[in-house]
């Protein structure tokens, strides 16, 4: 046992300039305040120590330490540390109950070491779990990726969220006002049922802040519904005088000077990004459709598994007169690939490039049965290969309700009624945006009683929602009178929207509920106004479809975030037949 002790402690409050001057959006820190903790030791060793107070007050942190701190080290053996620890939280043992399992703790661990590796790409990170011993177990490891930015920081986010999200995932690149945004946002149709892969930073600091998330949920607004959850990692760079990041004890949460521009530059941004993608669906929804599909087991009469025969992939012309051989005359005789059949779509003849030869894929003549959402005409240039046509030329359609199409490397399934309620809906919504919200004028105003202070947040945005076809006028004290209502609506309850619009705008800034509620009036139209289930098409009508969804962004799934159609590659299906 040592005989040294500490005799007396010295503590003092100093103000010293910062590197560099320190300034929130809230307020500038020229001087920090600095506690000095000084330990004098009985064979003359001084040791002292350190810590900022920046918005707690030195004086009353000086006087803290000096009531109860400086008493329980005198006397005490400088080497204890650990013994010195315990005496000192002695008295917090209820912390304990709070503590979850070993576990539990050790996820929480490995959350954080993962948000910091893809906030750091280029740096390497090793997360071992020393609890068992034997020189620990590495449970993450992420070696330092190469490259530029955006490929440095793809191939840490398949290392850390796994190679699905990577290949579903859209680069994000958008800046507005010296704020820029970056990283990957996946497909709405590779959603999520919680947010569990929802990652935003700001200035290189992994956050958690209800804004940023409410932007989120605002441009996937229109792609999933409310129970999915769309899996980003964004990464937002400005000058540090334009956000706070001393807002949460935990720093989890910033607040951005001009909050509306961070939002907007989301939503917007992220809305490009899906609209560029156009058609593309995720790649887990061809991955999800072959795992259903099971290929035969190998049975006794195939001792080792092997398969009873191994050919090759017969001709276009080879296939033709075998389809022509088992349906004599179309049905003349028997039904079963009859055009006449109630069941089954028609067999078309094929030529040499497995297409069909008669009818011109680039033109649809959509019968009059058909809304007037899907074109007569799709623009000809001329002659196409088929291979040009990312959705392949039609072969069939089963169950009068989804179409088959064949690709040069694969086949096509289209759920034609949700495939057409997405063109349709996209088709309302340009209307909509090109000639305004039509806005229906109250008999009797409808007034609404408010304090001041939320009868000021709400006709601050008063121009907003008049673009959406609500009317707001000021009507004396914290009143607001309601004027005029989107026609679309119909008869709505005007106060309770007035209410619902003001919650969003305390909780999140900004209100989406009236837009919402139109863009969910326009998916309803849109799913009566759309081919529906059951109904026959021709193929040049099936074909024309193929090309709008093409041509039409977010096409890739429907008004509720499900898949518009699945791709299968030519390769799987013959993995199921034991072709490999």
């Amino acid at each position: 046992m040592s005989d040294i002790r500490i005799e007396r402690v010295t503590i003092r409050q100093v103000n010293l300039p910062p590197p560099v001057v320190r300034t929130d959006a809230i307020q500038s820190f020229v001087t920090q305040e600095t506690i000095l903790v000084s330990l004098h030791c009985s064979d003359g060793i001084v040791g002292t120590g350190y810590a900022y107070t920046i918005g707690t007050g030195g004086s009353s942190v000086v006087a803290l330490l000096a009531d109860h701190l400086a008493p329980r080290l005198v006397g005490r053996d400088p080497a204890h540390v650990e013994a010195i620890w315990r005496d000192l939280f002695y008295a917090t043992p209820a912390r304990l109950k709070f503590m979850r399992t070993d576990r539990a703790e050790a996820q929480a661990i490995s959350d954080v070491v993962k948000r910091l590796a893809m906030a750091e790409p280029f740096t390497g990170f090793t997360l071992t779990d020393m609890s068992g011993g034997d020189g620990g177990r590495v449970t993450f490891r992420a070696d330092a990726e190469t490259g530029d930015m955006f490929d440095a920081l793809h191939g840490r986010l398949a290392r850390v969220l796994g190679s699905e999200f990577a290949e579903n995932a859209l680069r994000i690149d958008a800046e507005r006002e010296g704020l820029h945004m970056t990283g990957y946002a996946a497909l709405p149709t590779y959603s999520r049922g919680s947010a569990v892969q929802q990652y935003f930073f700001v200035n290189g600091r992994p956050v958690r802040d209800k804004l940023l998330i409410g932007a989120l949920r605002g441009a996937y607004s229109d792609f999933l519904s409310r129970d999915r959850h769309p899996a980003v990692a964004l990464f937002l760079d400005c000058d540090p005088h334009q956000v706070d990041v001393n807002v949460h004890p935990a720093k989890s949460e910033v607040r951005f000077r001009d909050g509306g521009l961070a939002r907007g530059l989301i939503v917007s941004g992220l809305r490009h990004a899906l609209a560029e993608a156009g058609h593309r669906a995720s790649t887990t929804v061809a991955g999800a459709t072959l795992g259903a599909m099971r290929p035969e087991r190998p049975g006794p009469e195939r001792p080792g598994g092997a398969p009873v025969y191994q050919m090759q992939r017969p001709s276009a012309k080879a296939r033709g007169a075998a389809y022509q051989a088992q349906a004599p005359g179309f049905g003349e005789t028997a039904p079963g690939f009859a055009e006449t059949a109630p069941v089954y779509a028609r067999v078309e003849t094929l030529d040499d490039t497995g297409f069909e030869e008669s009818a011109n894929p680039q033109v649809g003549s959509v019968s009059d049965t058909v809304p007037n959402t899907v074109p007569n005409t799709v623009p000809n240039a001329g002659p196409a290969a088929p291979e040009t046509f990312p959705l392949g030329a039609a072969r069939g359609q089963l169950h009068e309700n989804y179409i088959v199409a064949q690709t040069t490397d694969g086949i096509v399934i289209v759920d034609q009624h949700a495939a057409h309620e997405r063109l349709v809906y996209e088709k309302l919504k340009s209307q909509m945006t090109t000639h305004g919200v039509a806005a229906q004028a109250l008999l009797i105003p409808e007034i609404v009683d408010l304090s001041e202070e939320d009868a000021a947040q709400l006709l601050a945005v008063a121009d907003d929602l008049r673009r959406l076809g609500l009317s707001l006028e000021p009507f004396g004290g914290g009143a607001v009178a309601v004027r005029e209502t989107p026609a679309i609506l119909g008869a709505v309850d005007a106060k309770a929207l007035v209410r619902d619009i003001l919650d969003e705008l305390t909780d999140l800034e900004r209100s989406t509920s009236l837009q919402d509620r139109i863009e969910a009036i326009l998916s309803r139209v849109a799913c009566h106004g759309s081919i529906r289930s059951g109904r026959r098409m021709r193929g040049e009508e099936m074909n024309a479809l193929l090309r709008e969804m093409e041509t039409t962004p977010h096409s890739g799934q429907c008004n509720h975030g499900r898949p518009t159609y699945v791709e299968l590659k030519l390769s799987d299906i013959e993995r199921l037949f034991g072709r490999t």
